[in-house]
């Protein structure tokens, strides 16, 4: 078993930097548990990686490569570490393991050497809101939390705040989650929000995206436990194997065992062969039907870590929400402005689209990850009054279905592609009125014009307070 006395005087390879923490906290962790030299390895040039460079200039045992990835730093090292997107057929992936060098992630060595039990939260969409109030309503009822994964930060540097009484909170992608296969570990309890199509550019199939998706209870023990969407049937299908027990909660379905529903616009709870009613949704703040799947979710999580019913309904009651996931930035000559940048898909954007019954001014697109937009389109031709779309593969899909919707007179003055936020907020504001929502809900990956989806999210919140 991997101690975190492994890693001094060693030589270790950090594959892809980035911009987004994940990787300066692993250089970071490396360099506090004493390895020797850390070698840094990234096709982006030095300038595109500054804000990186700059947060460890403090450290000198660090050697760069950048533009270039050098053969001898996967196979003369003791260990590469990669970044998550990063595909596991990689070139250099494949020499280490060629060389019987150890390849690990971030997520990997967390749950090597994490000793507290952690609540491990995947889905294609909800994870960061669903994690975020797990975290809150443990907090409020007086429990140590740390947040893992959870926006931009790194992961490894949270150990440092974990004792044996601390409930962990982890957020996981489906690629933090490939790693877990090799070392053969899931969470005590593991919550799968949803599964829809996304990453398919990275994983060519929903199959393969799903294989690793199920690494989150794959190596559960007996007592161990997953909490699962009833109402996603690809959900209902991939649990079949989990060899935990399932608490299932439903939008839907009453649920004649364990588990978390909702009827009569009321939460209720079945515990034990008890039936507890514990709020009406109308009592707490979150917009939008996907938020009370997150609700649900959280729910059962604090059922099984113990909490009282007084408690799980405190903690839902004062929770408001996470930034970039419809987050109310500000009203303006009465319209308000709302920044749901994490929409990354289009089954994203389109519950964002339902959340609200006022008149909509939708700031979206952008890039493709190899998925489909036509309902999007369908959805935005029926309920927008202008659409504002940012240049890229994705929108190029979303205007192609567009057409197919509108008639041809209207087909000019629906929507308009944009190359930047400041050009989206003039447009939008000129063109929504009092009582209108504005709403940046992309539906689409960033990349093209933004550094990330959250850098998006902060042009929007700051070009809509200086209006």
């Amino acid at each position: 078993m991997l101690q975190a006395s492994f890693f001094k005087n060693k030589r270790v390879t950090v594959f892809g930097l980035g911009v987004n923490m994940g990787g300066v906290g692993t250089v970071q962790f490396l360099i506090e548990h004493g390895v020797r030299e850390v070698i840094v390895t990234d096709m982006k040039k030095r300038e595109e990686l500054q804000s990186s460079l700059d947060k460890l200039s403090k450290y000198k045992n660090i050697t760069y490569v950048f533009e270039q990835h050098r053969p001898e730093d996967f196979s003369h090292v003791d260990m590469v570490i990669k970044n998550p997107a990063i595909p596991w057929t990689n070139e250099y992936i494949k020499l280490a393991q060629k060389n019987n060098i150890p390849v690990e992630m971030d997520s990997s060595l967390f749950f090597a050497l994490c000793k507290a039990p952690i609540i491990g939260v995947t889905g294609t969409k909800g994870k960061t809101t669903t994690s975020t109030l797990i975290a809150h309503i443990l907090s409020s009822a007086g429990k140590k939390v740390v947040k893992v994964g959870i926006g931009q930060v790194g992961v490894l540097a949270s150990l440092a705040k974990i004792t044996p009484d601390t409930l962990v909170v982890f957020e996981l992608s489906s690629w933090r989650l490939s790693a877990l296969s090799s070392i053969k570990k899931s969470p005590h309890i593991a919550v799968v929000t949803n599964i829809y199509p996304d990453h398919l550019n990275y994983y060519k199939t929903m199959d393969a995206y799903i294989k690793d998706k199920k690494n989150i209870f794959l190596f559960q023990k007996k007592n161990d436990t997953l909490v699962a969407c009833f109402d996603n049937e690809r959900v209902r299908e991939m649990v079949q194997d989990a060899p935990g027990s399932i608490v299932w909660f439903s939008q839907q379905e009453k649920q004649d065992d364990d588990g978390v529903w909702i009827d009569n616009n009321r939460v209720w709870l079945r515990k034990a062969g008890e039936v507890y009613d514990l709020l009406s949704l109308s009592e707490q703040k979150l917009r939008g039907a996907h938020n009370e799947n997150n609700i649900l979710s959280a729910v059962a999580v604090a059922v099984s870590c113990g909490l009282s019913m007084k408690q799980i309904v405190t903690g839902i009651k004062s929770f408001s929400g996470v930034e970039h996931r419809l987050e109310y930035v500000r009203e303006k000559n009465g319209v308000q402005y709302f920044n749901d940048t994490a929409s990354t898909i289009p089954e994203s954007a389109l519950s964002a689209l339902k959340s609200f019954s006022e008149p909509l001014v939708l700031i979206g697109g952008g890039s493709d990850k190899n998925l489909e937009f036509d309902v999007f389109a369908k959805e935005i031709a029926s309920r927008v009054k202008k659409a504002i779309l940012f240049r890229g593969s994705a929108t190029d899909k979303i205007v192609a279905s567009l057409k197919k919707y509108l008639p041809d007179g209207e087909k000019k003055d629906l929507f308009i592609v944009v190359e930047s936020m400041q050009k989206a907020i003039e447009i939008a504001s000129q063109s929504a009125e009092k009582g209108d929502v504005v709403l940046l809900s992309p539906g689409s990956a960033s990349f093209g014009i933004f550094k990330n989806e959250f850098d998006r999210g902060e042009q929007f919140r700051k070009e809509v307070i200086s209006l």
